[in-house]
């Protein structure tokens, strides 16, 4: 066995202690930051402190982590699928249908229940995700940042279409929330679909080797034996799932799938097995410590995680643009 394939085990495990351990920390300093004072001993002594503890805290605090965690893991999925590193679900269109579903199913029937708005939703992502697919396979290859400018325009017009339709309907205020990423409204009762986010992200993980051999492309992957549309239809799911889901509970989140992805496979490569838990893991640290940073930095005010992220990020993707890359050991 080649040293380098030796170490690189070594280094995943290193990277995913420090990991575990950041995560650790960022969870303790969630649950200490609130507009509420909530000391030790009012979780100890009064059961008014421990139940707002645990309607609020903790559920935000796991709603950020779940969100980043699967938004990053569906950014791998819509890279290793398109060929590209520079898409994910914000940048080709999938929130953007998203949207547009979960807009159709509340005008149409307004007091339709959450599962039915995520069916709507998902389907919506789902078809959205394909057409923008199937328009970069008719780029020239030799041209890969077309394929983000493609998403960005399809995207686009996407929301316009959805903006126009909810001014339309005096549902504007509804479309803001959706499409921008914020925590303050999560509650207990009010973030379990991304639970089932979580799940999906999960089952990524169990078909991540097809995914690294699809991204090979559709002759290559055939060659070796895949079904190749089997694997491009269950990764479609799973992004327009993940997508709808988060939407659905607290907005969409830009720059998560497409820079945590690109951070994880500039140090470790691109074997989906062995990087989806790292992708995971920084997609929802990076996440928590958004939203633990919008809430100090205008404290008691804050300023949504997505607005945060989207600063980051836009910084992060530079860097990744012009920076040198490492090769993982």
């Amino acid at each position: 066995m080649h040293p380098s394939t030796r170490r690189f085990p070594s280094t995943t495990i290193r990277w995913s202690i420090g990991l575990t351990g950041l995560l650790a920390g960022l969870i303790l300093t969630s649950f200490a930051i609130g507009a509420a004072n909530i000391g030790l001993l009012d979780l100890l002594q009064t059961p008014e402190g421990l139940e707002l503890f645990l309607i609020s805290r903790v559920p935000r605090t796991l709603a950020a982590f779940l969100a980043g965690a699967s938004l990053a893991v569906a950014g791998v999925i819509m890279q290793m699928l398109a060929r590209n590193r520079f898409v994910e679900p914000a940048t080709a269109g999938s929130a953007e249908c998203a949207a547009l579903g979960l807009l159709a199913v509340t005008m149409l029937m307004p007091t339709s229940s959450i599962f039915l708005k995520m069916i709507v939703s998902s389907g919506a992502a789902f078809a959205g995700t394909a057409v923008f697919l199937a328009l970069v396979q008719r780029l020239p290859p030799s041209q890969p940042l077309l394929v983000p400018l493609t998403g960005i325009v399809y995207g686009s017009v996407i929301a316009a279409i959805t903006t126009f339709i909810a001014y339309e309907n005096d549902l504007i205020q509804y479309l803001s929330i959706w499409m921008n990423g914020e925590f303050s409204g999560v509650l207990q009762g009010r973030y379990e679909l991304l639970w089932a986010a979580g799940l999906v992200a999960l089952v990524a993980y169990l078909y991540a080797d097809r995914f690294t051999i699809a991204g090979l492309g559709r002759d290559a992957a055939t060659g070796l034996g895949l079904n190749y549309r089997q694997v491009l239809i269950i990764g479609l799911s799973i992004v327009a799932l993940i997508t709808s889901f988060t939407v659905i509970t607290v907005g969409m989140l830009p720059f998560v799938g497409l820079v945590v992805p690109n951070i994880v496979s500039r140090f470790h490569g691109d074997n989906a097995r062995r990087t989806l838990p790292l992708v995971a893991l920084l997609g929802g640290i990076l996440v928590l410590a958004s939203d633990i940073a919008g809430r100090l930095l205008r404290y008691p005010y804050e300023i949504p995680a997505g607005t945060v992220f989207g600063v980051v990020g836009t910084g992060v993707f530079l860097w990744l643009l012009f920076a040198r890359p490492v090769h993982a050991r």
